[in-house]
């Protein structure tokens, strides 16, 4: 087996950890940082200055933060795409129409659903499968439970 005694303690690891990290952030803080937007600066291209442009032209290009916004010019909204030509959609709504107009509006609320229907057509069937098998099955269930809290066995 190998000495204990030669493995570092924990204190030493924890040591050492913490000194390597306070040289890391002796680091990060010693290094100038660039500006988030300086890479972009450098890489666009600097406007050249006409000569013939007065300062005073270009100071009101620039908008100050105490100057009130300019208001936004009407933009023209762009016409809407249609998917479809107006015929097709003539005829796709038309069709659509004759359609709804062959449902029957159901006589008991809540069976407009989709769930509502399939739980009046199931209705039927339950009720037939209710009737053949519940007395049976809580005929079971009940002497299972007598049987569990008594401890004998009824059956």
């Amino acid at each position: 087996m190998s000495d204990i005694s030669n493995e570092p303690t924990m204190e030493d690891i924890l040591s050492s950890i913490k000194k390597i990290i306070s040289e890391d952030s002796a680091k990060v803080l010693a290094a100038p940082r660039p500006r988030r937007g300086a890479a972009r600066e450098e890489a666009a291209p600097q406007p050249v200055a006409d000569p013939q442009t007065s300062t005073a032209e270009i100071d009101e290009d620039i908008l100050e933060l105490t100057d009130a916004s300019p208001e936004p010019e009407a933009i023209a909204e762009p016409a809407p795409f249609a998917l479809v030509s107006p015929t097709a959609e003539t005829a796709s709504r038309s069709a659509l129409d004759a359609l709804s107009a062959l449902v029957v509006k159901p006589e008991v609320h809540g069976t407009d659903t989709l769930e509502g229907l399939v739980r009046e057509m199931l209705r039927p069937m339950l009720r037939e499968w209710l009737d053949a098998n519940l007395p049976e099955l809580v005929e079971n269930l009940v002497q299972k439970e007598i049987s569990r809290i008594t401890g004998k066995s009824l059956i």
